[in-house]
């Protein structure tokens, strides 16, 4: 597990709280938001630093994380001190200190800037269930768009985005005013309930009442004036009626959209979790959804707001092969249909009741979705609960089965690609080499950034080792390919290389008798490569390159110039090359920088101007009095602006 300060090593709210919820760390973002100095959190209730209003839900939000040991989210609004509250996504985690293994829960919001929309289900599901509307506007660009909530109010507003004027045109010419100054001085707290004539498209007037509050969506994200909207006119028409269907359609399929496009991008599945428990139950018109995924051959259960983590509680940790409804569903890969309580206690009389059905009403409903067919290897399911007296259609079931199946396919990839990188994390960690230390007169520094694409591993290489005469043999280069073989051919050669090289003193023989390796391979493969021979106690290099990049020379005011090696074509091509060598001084407080192609190319950027970057950051680097390993990290970081997918690999020697 992390440390403690990479836990709070976060540019959002971050606290370690002790199992019964009291602060035992927190970074100053946490304690920015909670609206008082660090020093005075330290040691309070977590709790007790919420508005009475958020409090119970903070509180149960650490006290589920730590009883069940389960990941566990909620909505909650940061108090607001000198702004608008803070609505953000917040997530409890069980960890262990790895001082004392005392167990902790993080406490930490997540990032929610790509995905907005999760922090405003909570809002929509509360306006909803007091039959009220809800809407959104931006003073930047003078938009409203409309949220959703109760349909017959819906139904006034068939559009969903409406620039400002629109609405107003609508509205009384007497009460616009009274409009603008909702607006205006929208704040922090609510706003009185102001009250509108509106008169919506093709239809009579409607005696509407208004209130506005100002609210930040996310850490650091933007605010925005939300409204609350009552329709206070007392007869409904049928076309008000029909209109309001068609409007919870429309969003209705727009949810549904929104939950596929999410569950296809989710890359972590912390990721999925969080898709998962924001839209659920929104979607389907449920009161509450938890998810449960299969950890060695146990359920780990997380819920949304809907279902109160005492309840999820007695879920979580159940075997597979328990008697009851959850764990068959995921063993069997077979949805289930739960109408009533008395139907969940015939058919699995010795299984641990759900405790909502033995709570609530005989007719409560309960549905199961796995997320993997029959057949495969169990992955999870949810489960959804409805209001007493509902049931869902078999459309609706179907369409869940369907978003299921894609959660099931998300979580399969998220896991592949998990098993993928730690492989290749563990690959590409044996076999680059270790850098000489302490070298009389020389600082070596190495950097190396593996491909975004594939499995994360590919053919750039270093090294630098120490030769029988005491001279300094430095190379890099770049085997063909992005996959396993091309890692493996890769270590073959750096070691082919460095047992030619305790043989053979000059760099251009190293390469022609690497080359005469690899033309004789079956398949052939080739590659690129520069060898530099550095004397330490005189600054001569002999330096030779097969196909490579140029190599580049900083100096200590801040020049550099770009050195082009003689030698040869790419090891493996040509049988019988000889590689011709040139013969150098590098100076004094100078530095040689080899770099491999994914350094200095891109989709926009050419080889020419790829290398001025990094010779000028290099250069500037020596000017600035750097050392050798900080002048790698300069030319790594600028390569992260090439946008280049290849693998990347940076070798500094810097003379003192």
């Amino acid at each position: 597990m992390d440390t403690s300060d990479e836990l709070l090593d976060t540019a959002g709210p971050a606290a370690l709280l002790t199992p019964d919820g009291v602060i035992r760390s927190l970074n100053a973002a946490m304690a920015a938001a909670l609206g008082r100095p660090a020093e005075q959190c330290l040691g309070r209730d977590f709790g007790d630093l919420w508005p009475a209003s958020q409090r119970m839900s903070a509180e149960s939000l650490v006290s589920h994380a730590a009883k069940t040991k389960a990941v566990a989210m909620r909505v909650l609004d940061f108090p607001a001190r000198d702004g608008a509250p803070v609505a953000s996504l917040i997530e409890a985690r069980p960890v262990n200190d790895p001082a004392s293994d005392e167990q902790l829960v993080w406490v930490h919001a997540l990032d929610a800037r790509n995905d907005l929309t999760s922090l405003l289900i909570p809002f929509r599901m509360a306006t909803a269930a007091a039959h009220l509307g809800l809407w959104m506007y931006s003073p930047d660009d003078h938009q409203l768009e409309w949220l959703g909530g109760a349909p017959t109010v819906a139904a006034l507003f068939p559009d969903p985005t409406m620039p400002l004027s629109r609405v107003m045109s609508a509205v009384d010419p007497d009460d616009q005013e009274a409009l603008r100054q909702l607006l205006r001085s929208a704040s922090a707290q609510k706003s009185p309930w102001v009250r509108l004539r509106y008169l919506p498209p093709h239809e009579g007037w409607h005696q509407l009442a208004a209130q506005t509050r100002r609210i930040q969506l996310g850490y650091g994200g933007p605010e925005r004036i939300f409204g609350l909207i009552r329709d206070d006119t007392k007869q409904e028409k049928r076309k008000e009626e029909a209109q309001a269907a068609l409007t919870a359609e429309r969003q209705r399929a727009k949810d549904i959209a929104d939950f596929s496009s999410a569950l296809i991008t989710a890359a972590t599945e912390q990721e999925l979790e969080q898709v998962v428990l924001t839209r659920l139950a929104a979607t389907f018109g449920a009161s509450g959804a938890l998810l449960a995924l299969v950890d060695e051959g146990r359920l780990r259960v997380s819920t949304d707001a809907g279902i109160a983590m005492w309840e999820a509680g007695v879920l979580h940790g159940l075997p597979l092969d328990h008697p009851s409804a959850l764990p068959e569903a995921i063993r069997t890969g077979k949805p289930l249909l739960i109408p009533d309580r008395e139907d969940y206690t015939r058919r699995w009389p010795h299984g641990a009741e759900f405790p909502r059905l033995g709570r609530l009403g005989s007719d409560y409903t309960t549905s199961i979705t796995p997320l993997s067919e029959a057949g495969n290897q169990p992955l999870g399911a949810w489960l959804v609960t409805y209001g007493s007296g509902y049931r869902p259609s078999q459309d609706e079931m179907t369409l869940m089965g369907t978003l299921a199946d894609l959660a099931g396919q998300a979580l399969r990839r998220i896991r592949l690609q998990q098993a993928r990188v730690e492989l290749a994390a563990a690959l590409q960690k044996t076999m680059l080499p270790r850098l000489p230390e302490h070298l009389a007169g020389l600082e070596i520094a190495a950097r190396y950034r593996p491909s975004r694409d594939g499995l994360d591993i590919g053919g750039d290489w270093y090294d630098a080792f120490e030769m029988p005469d005491g001279a300094v043999a430095l190379e890099i280069g770049d085997v063909q390919g992005h996959d396993v073989d091309a890692a493996a051919l890769m270590g073959q050669v750096r070691l082919s290389m460095r047992a030619i090289a305790a043989q053979e003193r000059d760099p251009g023989t190293v390469l022609t008798r690497t080359n005469e390796l690899l033309t004789r391979m079956v398949p052939p493969r080739f590659a690129s490569c520069t060898m530099l021979r550095l004397d330490p106690r005189d600054g001569q290099v002999i330096g030779t390159s097969a196909g490579h990049v140029p190599l580049l020379c900083a100096h200590k005011d801040g020049s550099h110039s770009v050195h082009e090696l003689p030698g040869g074509p790419v090891l493996g091509v040509v049988p019988d090359t000889e590689y011709g060598e040139e013969i150098f001084t590098l100076d004094e407080n100078s530095a040689l920088v080899m770099v491999t192609d994914g350094v200095v190319e891109g989709p926009g950027l050419t080889l020419d101007a790829g290398l001025e970057r990094v010779g000028t950051l290099a250069g500037a680097a020596l000017r600035d009095g750097l050392n050798a390993e900080e002048t790698a990290d300069r030319v790594l970081d600028a390569a992260v602006a090439v946008d280049h997918l290849d693998d990347v690999a940076v070798l500094v020697v810097r003379r003192a």
